[in-house]
């Protein structure tokens, strides 16, 4: 009985003499105690790196004296609207463009709706993503060839070819 009485008069000590932890409080959305973060030296070390690489920082510059004057701009858009020949084609074409946009969200959409498809699609993207990095970005020639097919068709759509 004596040795008992000791234990539990131990156990009450260390549990009096043991520091306190702050109440817990939760979370309004979720059922774990909140727990404050542990003071760190980890923002000193980063407030010191950015001190260290001060002179390593890249400043945005132009080579144009100033900035565009919107002025400028209407009046440019519309030297070239004026040089226009068939104006009612700009139109259709902006028509077409937005109709074609239109149709392309009914028709992902209704592929997103059904059930596995998304899926199905999302590994394909994926397969050709590999294979175009395989393909044109892996190997240097690889890439080299990439770039004169890009300069050949910049070259066709601008119709200096």
């Amino acid at each position: 009985m004596a040795t008992a009485y000791t234990a539990g008069a131990s156990s009450m000590v260390a549990a009096i003499s043991r520091p306190r932890l702050p109440s817990t409080s939760f979370h309004p959305r979720s059922s774990l105690p909140y727990i404050p973060p542990r003071p760190s030296s980890l923002s000193l070390k980063l407030f010191s790196d950015s001190n260290r690489f001060s002179s390593l920082q890249i400043k945005a510059s132009s080579d144009e004296s100033g900035p565009v004057d919107a002025g400028e701009l209407f009046s440019d858009l519309m030297e070239k609207w004026d040089a226009l020949e068939n104006k009612s084609t700009v139109f259709i074409y902006g028509g077409g463009a937005i109709v074609a946009v239109w149709l392309s969200t009914i028709i992902v959409s209704a592929i997103n709706s059904v059930p596995l498809l998304p899926k199905i699609m999302e590994l394909v993207g994926l397969g050709y993503t590999g294979w175009f990095v395989y393909r044109y970005l892996l190997f240097k020639s690889s890439r080299k060839e990439l770039a004169t097919d890009i300069e050949a068709l910049k070259k066709k759509i601008s119709g200096s070819e």
